[in-house]
């Protein structure tokens, strides 16, 4: 598996408008939560995936990718990596084009598979930090 390098992460950021968040919690003192905030208060538009919640920051959740009924730039996965061919799966009936598993989470053949419908994908790697790195604060 290989990550893109940080030239084209920081473009693939500027470039993003909607990050669809699945496994996105609505409980403040969850990772997801606080990411998924920081990254929305950068400017995105954050699009909740978690069947168990209706509204997360603010936002419809949806209970699929599938039922997203808007463009996705960006899937960004807080499920453990035994979850990621499913939502790799998923992804792949979409839009979107980029596939992004948070830090820890990695599984070898969703890589594989999302790279043979020509996706863009990052595993193992924080959304935010990439993008404190690579963009810094936009509203600061």
């Amino acid at each position: 598996m290989q990550n893109p390098n940080n030239e084209e992460l920081k473009d693939l950021l500027e470039n993003t408008k909607t990050i669809a968040v699945v496994g996105l919690s609505d409980n403040p003192s969850r990772t997801s939560y606080q990411i998924s905030k920081i990254m929305q208060d950068q400017g995105y538009k954050i699009i909740p995936v978690n069947p168990n919640v209706n509204e997360v920051l603010g936002e419809k959740a949806y209970d699929s990718l599938k039922n997203v009924e808007e463009s996705i730039d960006i899937v960004n996965v807080f499920r453990r990596s035994e979850f990621l061919m499913d939502v790799a799966q998923d992804a792949i009936e979409t839009d979107c084009k980029v596939f992004w598993a948070q830090l820890g989470v990695s599984d070898e053949k969703a890589y594989e598979l999302l790279k043979e419908h020509d996706f863009t994908v990052i595993m193992d790697l924080c959304i935010k930090v990439v993008h404190s790195v690579t963009i810094g604060n936009r509203n600061g």
